[in-house]
């Protein structure tokens, strides 16, 4: 697994990578819903919070295998397992939202994100066994994903008083792993292939939930 050509000519997304979309989508189509039932039953603010909490996950976790795969796609069979995992960790993620709206229960949304995680730690391991040039980058982004976990996990046994202080450590956390990873040596991700992803997970999105 190397580092793709960043000028490579006529670079449009795969096929794997709709799919992908498409089971993202789900996940913020559900949470979408579910604020939906929030506001209409007066719980706007805790509503609005848990819809906070859901989109950034599904975002981060989104974006982080989009601009590794501009990268890095190979499309070979050990790449495809890994984004299939990452796709069963999203429905698992999907599945759990209703009850984290309702009960405030995240355990199984936890669990769906870990495992998307997981899967992204292994590709950016593989690239660091496999690209000498990006490794360094590489094993920071598995350690700096690796160590963002810890406080996803803390909040299944943290006080319910400390779930925002928790979940905001978190996503600090997750925020700053690709500063960090990416101060020697930036990812060299595909500028035409990117526009193209976010244009169409936009589009999709917009033709679910609108």
């Amino acid at each position: 697994m190397v580092a793709r050509d960043t000028g490579e000519p006529h670079r449009v997304a795969s096929t794997l990578e709709l799919l992908f979309d498409l089971f993202f989508v789900v996940a913020v189509s559900i949470s979408s819903s579910e604020l939906h039932h929030a506001i209409s039953e007066g719980h706007a603010a805790s509503g609005v919070v848990n819809y906070v909490a859901v989109f950034f996950a599904v975002w981060w976790a989104w974006m982080n295998y989009t601009w590794f795969a501009s990268a890095y796609d190979t499309d070979d069979w050990l790449y495809r397992v890994m984004t299939l995992i990452q796709m069963s960790g999203v429905l698992v993620f999907a599945a759990g939202v209703p009850r984290a709206f309702e009960e405030h229960d995240w355990k199984i949304v936890y669990l769906g994100y870990v495992i998307m995680r997981i899967a992204m730690v292994t590709q950016w391991l593989r690239a660091a066994k496999d690209d000498p040039a990006g490794r360094p980058t590489a094993i920071r982004y598995a350690i700096g994903i690796c160590v963002a976990q810890v406080a996803w996990i803390g909040l299944l046994v943290a006080p319910d008083s400390w779930w925002m202080a928790v979940f905001a450590l978190g996503v600090v956390l997750e925020l700053a792993v690709p500063v960090w990873a990416e101060r020697r040596r930036r990812t060299p991700w595909h500028p035409h292939h990117i526009a193209e992803r976010y244009g169409l997970f936009v589009i999709i999105m917009l033709g679910e939930n609108v």
